[in-house]
Formats: structure tokens, sequence, C-alpha cells
């Protein structure tokens, strides 16, 4: 009898030896956790976005006890453990009533304890350790003993609701908290607590049965301070299965501010490929992002409002540090009304508009076309392609007759900038704009004279990179999204210093955005600020682009599947946003203007004919003139122009024009309009010889063929005559429609 128990007592100083060995200490198991996500930072270590790369389990973040909720705590002694805080890892009271009870086949609630099921828990590497047997329990037994000599009861009571795992694929009290309740594990309350309590029990079982268990814990946890008041399970039911279907659904648990950049984090985890448990610091300012993306949800509210609604559900913004290249806020959806919230804005390619134009006169400054003060002709302009005639519109369909190449940028005027374009050629512009870095997929001679317009698709990322130039005082850079392992290229050329001065202070001149945008400008900021809106065909797409003395700003507003807006320009749709965004920017310190370099001058100038106000202007050194005026062949010429636009009385389509049937319209949608260019009532319409009504603004059903369009007097004689055709596959039918 004696040798068997000291037989006994030897096996056990064996196993407590080898238990002593083998148990790790409470920081080798928190260091050897890895969440299944890996984390983006922002440059001051604040998560920004979480994404899974580990699909085998659901694992969230190591969460201290001070970081859980007192109810939960709670929540879980009373569950599992009632004697935790007095017992030394084994509950030798609870050992032998479950004894007891076994032997009279009685149901008992298990005899495992928390610092137990934790021994299992290391040992299985997190995994449910199922039924044990006898000599396994022994084990569990002496491990528990152990670790309770070398672990605080905080220590081992933070360890198991790390490890232990809930229902499902989810292991850890960070990931259940967030997938079932879409908050941290500091935020739940008694209800959740008891739920979460529940589920360690019986992980996977049905709804009822959670619901069971929940309620005698929550009871019980009434019970404990002694509070009766109501019954805790009313409608408890119903609330854990509604609570439960969400880890059937869910694929991640990033919510809130874990979800504040996930298209950044999608472009970071493209380049650095991280691994579960990998925290990745970025350049982003979370604070900056935030602001962005709530801006953004702001603005897209305002243009859906009720009363106005402007069909526009897509918004992006980009801001980027002039110096360094840091990407500080990346928004790649605005999220709640996208159709398509997982497109990245920031990277979808789009029609310009009229954002390319900065870029087109500096070059033509560059290349001595033109200088700030130069005058260009804003008239009716035509010109012939190989598809027929290109005839370019302002943006306010109307025409400012000879403006200077100043007032055409600030008040983003379509016609002088084609006329600019043509003396810089489409084919070196495109250059021009491959060496910005913007994603031109073609050359310069497909996209034609449209090209001066905005023609070609950018992203928002490159265009504002490409404004970034011009901040740079002409020197193009690349971008950073990391926050380490950065270098300092120096950059490539593309403007000179003076060229990319003298268009900035255009860009930053409110007094040249009054033809177009007015005054009272909502591009306008508190300190400087230099800025080009854009719409693209059909209005599209809606883009603001500028830059302070430290940041540069581009803000997208549209549809990510295309589809048009309704009456939303550049001062309506991104601009508001880019204004917001830049004053954040400049609440601590403001902006100010760059300072000239020494290749520009500052000369007095004053217009012939008062064609402008007299101002002061920037030139570069050798362009400077102090007196502009039109040489006498072109003011006589413009005269005769506009003589000749009174007196021709069709406004559109102008001779010469070639119209082409869009195969994806029903033909009976299709129309072209005749205009006059005055209102008198005693002229008529004839089309092909035939009299075709008398409204000043006139729709036709077009048919194809040459045409001969005539406006004619009361008594039948020709006032004015244009030609033009229609291209396209003739319909199906034997009668010609005759309206």
């Amino acid at each position: 009898m004696k040798r068997a128990a000291c037989l006994v007592i030897a096996c056990f100083a064996c196993l407590f030896s080898a238990a002593a060995h083998a148990s790790p200490s409470f920081d080798d198991v928190r260091a050897k956790w890895r969440s299944s996500d890996w984390v983006l930072l922002d440059r001051d270590g604040e998560p920004v976005a979480r994404t899974r790369v580990d699909k085998s389990a659901r694992r969230g973040d190591w969460i201290a006890l001070a970081d859980v909720s007192p109810a939960l705590r709670e929540a879980i002694v009373v569950s599992e453990d009632k004697r935790f805080y007095e017992h030394a890892g084994v509950d030798w009271r609870g050992a032998a009533a479950a004894a007891w009870g076994n032997l009279w086949n009685t149901r008992t609630r298990g005899a495992s304890t928390v610092t137990m099921q934790l021994t299992g828990l290391i040992d299985a590497n997190g995994k449910p350790a199922g039924r044990r047997s006898v000599g396994e329990k022994a084990e569990q037994t002496i491990g528990a003993l152990w670790l309770e000599r070398s672990w605080r009861k905080d220590q081992v009571l933070e360890a198991y609701l790390n490890l232990v795992p809930f229902r499902g694929e989810i292991v850890g009290l960070s990931a259940l908290s967030q997938t079932l309740f879409n908050k941290a594990p500091s935020g739940l309350d008694e209800r959740e607590a008891a739920l979460a309590a529940a589920l360690v029990r019986a992980p996977n079982a049905p709804y009822r049965q959670v619901a069971s268990r929940a309620c005698v814990i929550l009871r019980d946890m009434r019970t404990l301070h002694g509070t009766r008041d109501d019954d805790p399970c009313i409608n408890l039911d119903s609330y854990v299965q509604l609570t439960l279907t969400r880890t059937a659904s869910a694929p991640a648990f990033a919510q809130g501010d874990d979800a504040l950049a996930p298209h950044f984090a999608r472009r970071i985890a493209g380049v650095a490929h991280p691994a579960a448990g990998a925290r990745v610091r970025s350049t982003l300012d979370a604070r900056l992002q935030r602001f962005a993306r709530d801006t953004l949800a702001r603005t897209l509210a305002e243009l859906n409002a009720r009363a106005h609604p402007r069909n526009v559900h897509d918004a992006a913004a980009i801001v980027i540090d002039n110096r360094t290249g840091d990407v500080l806020a990346w928004v790649g959806s605005a999220g709640g009304l996208s159709n398509a919230p997982e497109v990245d804005a920031v990277l979808a390619a789009r029609q310009a508009g009229s954002t390319l134009k900065p870029f087109l006169y500096a070059q033509a400054i560059d290349e001595k076309r033109v200088t700030a003060a130069t005058l260009l002709d804003d008239a009716p302009l035509d010109l012939a392609t190989g598809g027929g005639l290109y005839i370019p519109q302002n943006y306010d369909h109307d025409f400012k007759g000879w403006v200077s190449v100043r007032t055409a940028l600030g008040s983003s005027l379509n016609v002088p900038a084609v006329r600019a374009l043509v003396m810089v050629t489409p084919h070196r512009f495109a250059k021009t704009l491959v060496a910005l870095g913007l994603p031109l997929t073609q050359a310069g001679d497909y996209y034609g004279f449209s090209l001066a317009l905005g023609s070609a698709d950018v992203t928002l990322a490159t265009l504002a990179n490409a404004y970034r130039t011009l901040a740079n005082g002409g020197v193009a850079r690349p971008v950073f999204d990391l926050a380490e392992h950065r270098a300092a290229p120096a950059g490539t050329r593309v403007f000179s210093a003076e060229a990319s001065f003298i268009i900035t202070d255009i860009l930053a001149d409110n007094n040249a955005r009054t033809r177009t945008f007015g005054f009272d400008s909502v591009l306008a900021t508190r300190s400087f600020s230099a800025v080009k809106t854009g719409t693209s065909k059909d209005m599209r797409d809606n883009w603001a682009v500028g830059f302070t003395s430290r940041y540069t700003v581009g803000v997208w507003v549209g549809n990510a599947d295309g589809a048009p807006m309704w009456d939303v320009s550049g001062v309506t749709g991104a601009a508001p946003a880019w204004n917001a965004i830049v004053n954040y920017l400049n609440r601590r310190a403001d902006s100010r203007a760059p300072q000239a370099p020494a290749g520009v001058v500052n000369t007095r100038v004053t217009y012939q004919d008062d064609i402008e106000p007299e101002r002061g202007e920037w030139f570069v050194r050798g362009t400077q003139m102090s007196e502009i005026g039109l040489a006498a062949n072109a003011s006589r010429s413009a005269r005769d122009s506009h003589a000749d636009a009174r007196a021709a009385r069709i406004g559109a389509p102008t001779d010469g024009t070639i119209f082409a049937l869009d195969p994806d319209i029903p033909p009976a949608r299709q129309r072209v309009w005749f205009e006059r260019a005055d209102s008198d009532a005693r002229l008529a319409w004839r089309l092909d010889g035939k009299t075709y009504g008398r409204d000043a603004r006139i729709a036709w059903l077009p048919w194809p063929g040459r045409h001969v369009l005539e406006l004619v007097d009361a008594h039948g004689a020709i006032v004015d005559k244009v030609g033009f055709e229609v291209r396209g596959a003739y319909a199906k039918t034997a009668a010609r429609p005759a309206k």
C-alpha cells in the first residue's frame, strides 16, 4: 500500500516537473498570438484598415484584460468558474461534486476551471480540445496547478479570453466582439456578455440552446448583485438568433475606423504582401482620412437632397504632401450611396475634362508661343478632322471674344484652349502629359484637338500628382504610400520654373475666373491655393484638383458605373468638398503663395480698346510687353467675323457638319437640333426643299444622307443656307419620316 502511494506521488511529481518545464510564460503566449488579419497603420501608428489573410480562423488583436468590459469578465467567471479567484488552478470542491454526480449518473457541470481550460487551449494552439482521457485530464490538472504558480489571475483570465474558441471559426474575444456586436470588447453590456459566455460552453449549439444558457448566466449575474427588478430573459430568443446570424454573413470584422481606408489597404497589399498578424505603417494621416471621407459623404448627401436630386452616388479624394510625396489621404469611395463601393475611384480611369488645360498653357508658355497676356479669340471655331468638323463649345455655351490667356485659363474657356493646342499640336502635348505620369494609352493624333478639353482618360491619383508637379516648380516626382524605405528621387523636369509659377498664379487668381464663375466662387479659399475644375462629356465625371504651399488635393465626383449626373458642374460637385479639405489642411498654418523665380518679371500691361483692364502681369524674362492690342487685319477680320455672325441666321448646324447615328440608341430617340441666331418669327426652315416649321429651335429626326437646310423669309427668299451629312445604317422602312 505504501509502495503504491509512493508510486502515485512519484508520478505526480514527474508530471508536475514536466509541466513546469513545458508551460510557457504569459509573455510567450502573448508574443506567439497572431491575428488572422494584417493591419494598416497610419503614420502615427493608428489602425486605419484591417484585411483578413488567414482563412483557417478568424482572430483579432490581443485584448488586454483592462480593455474588457466588467460585465464580460463577470459573465465568464459566473458561467465557467465561480470560484476562479479562490482556487489555485483546480477547483477541488467542484471536482468532488462532479465525481459524485458521475458516480450516480446525475447531470452536473464539468469540473474544468478556467485555468485548466487555458492549459488545454495553449496545448491545442487555440483549437477546441474536445473530450479528454483520464491521463490528459491529469496532465491538464497538473498544468493548471503549475500555471497558477507562475501566472497571475489577471493574466490567466486575459489569455483565456483571447484563446477561447467561440462560434464557427471565431477565436478570441476581439473577433467575437467585432463580428457579433460591431464594437470593441470594452463596450459589451450585460446581455452581450451573457451571450458571449454562453457560446464558450456550446459554440455551435442551436439558437434556442444558446439563448437558454445565456438566460441562466444573466439570472446568476443578477443574483450575484442582488438585482431582482425585472426578468433579464425577455425577448432573449429573438435577440440571440438575430445576433448569431451575423457570423454566417460577415466576411471580415473590419468595422468603423478599422475600415477607414480599405481601398488604400488593397493597394498596399499588392505592394507589400503582408502576412497574417503584420502591422504595416503607411503615410496616411488618420484624422485627415476621416475628415475627407466624411466630407465626401456629406457632399453626396447634399447633392442628392430630395428637393433637387442630382443622380450622383460616388466620390473619391486624395491628398499628397508636395515636398515628400507622401499620400496623406486616399478615399476610394464615399460608401453609403454607392452602387459599387468596392471600386477604387482614385485609380479608376475617367475623362479628365478641363483639368488638362493648365498643362497645355504651361507648355505653350515654355515654347514661347503665348504669354499670360496673349490674346486668343473666343469665337465660333470649326476645325476639319478626319471624321468631319470639330466644333468646341464653352462651359456656358457663350463666346467672350478676344481674351487673354489668363482669362481663358482662369475662366476655363474651351475655344482658346483648342487654339492653343493648334499651336502646340496634339502630338507634342500628349508627350508632355505622359511625362507628367498620366496614363495615356494612345498618341496625341488619336485624341486630336479634343485633347485640349480632356478627352483622354486619367486617374485621380495620377492627375493630382501631375498638379503636384506645378506646385514643385515643374519637376515631376512619384508618390509614396509606405512610411519606410522611401527614396528621394531627383525627379524629372517637365515645365520650367517660370512657366509653372505663371500657371500657378493664374490658377490662384479669383479675378481670372469671374467671366465664367463669378466673384463669389467656392474655388476661393481663406489662404493661398491654386485650383482647376473639370467636367467630362455628358457630366459623367466632375473634378476639382489644386494645391496649397504644402499639399495637393484632388477630388472626383460621379458614378462608378459611368451614368451621367444631373446638372452637376465643377463648382457644384467636387469643388465644395475640395474647398472643405483645403481649409481643414490650412486650419493651423496658412498657405503662402510661391516666390517668383528669377526668370520672371512683372510688367504693367495695357490693352488697346479696353479689351481687358490694365493690370500687372507676369512674363518669362525677355517676353514681356507693356501694351497689347490687335493688329489692323486682326481687328478688321474680328469685326467682319462678328458681322458675319450677326448676318448668319443659322446658328446650328454649321456648314459641312457630319452627324453619325449612334447604333446603341434607338433611331426614334435620336435628334438633330436646328437653331436660329435670332428670333425673327417671319423666317421659316426649309429642309431639302420642303418647309419644316418656324420655331427658333426645332428638332429633326436624322435620316442618313446629305441634306440642305435653308432659312427663308416670308417671300421664299433664302436668307441663310448650310449643308450637312448624316452617316449611319438606313432604317428598314419604306417611308421616310417627315419629322
